[in-house]
């Protein structure tokens, strides 16, 4: 089991990775797609990662369990899931030019799994669109 820096949410079974520098909007980003697009919460600021059965397991961390950051107000509780099965990782930019408009299919390999990555601004207004559009649309590893 790994412990890294990230956010972790669900959406019908399929957990997102969200991962950046700290301050990058990895809490925010999470927030909206709670709020407005029907997300879980698994886990924010630290998730342990593992292999399981073939696929990229996230589960919260227990001392941080249910919380997250939400700058301005302060740690706030949610009802969440323990874990997920990672489909899709996201990487935040740290600004709009380091995105490239037209990305061919990324990987990234975590516990020896290929997880599909995509690159974002997280302050885009479309933003969350983005990360549910991947979600459901993600490639295939290519082998």
């Amino acid at each position: 089991m790994t412990n890294i820096h990230a956010s972790c949410v669900v959406y019908k079974d399929k957990g997102v990775l969200i991962c950046g520098k700290s301050g990058s909007g990895k809490s925010d980003l999470s927030l909206r797609l709670i709020m407005d697009k029907g997300f879980s919460l698994v886990g924010d600021d630290r998730i342990d990662i593992f292999e399981k059965r073939g696929k990229l397991r996230a589960y919260s961390v227990n001392t941080i369990a249910n919380m997250l950051e939400v700058r301005g107000l302060g740690l706030m509780y949610f009802s969440s899931k323990k874990a997920a099965n990672i489909e899709l990782v996201v990487d935040l930019a740290e600004n709009l030019s380091e995105v490239v408009r037209l990305p061919e299919p990324e990987f990234i390999e975590l516990e020896g799994i290929k997880i599909p990555k995509i690159t974002i601004w997280p302050f885009e207004a479309s933003a969350t669109d983005k990360v549910l559009l991947a979600l459901m649309q993600k490639p295939s590893p290519q082998i």
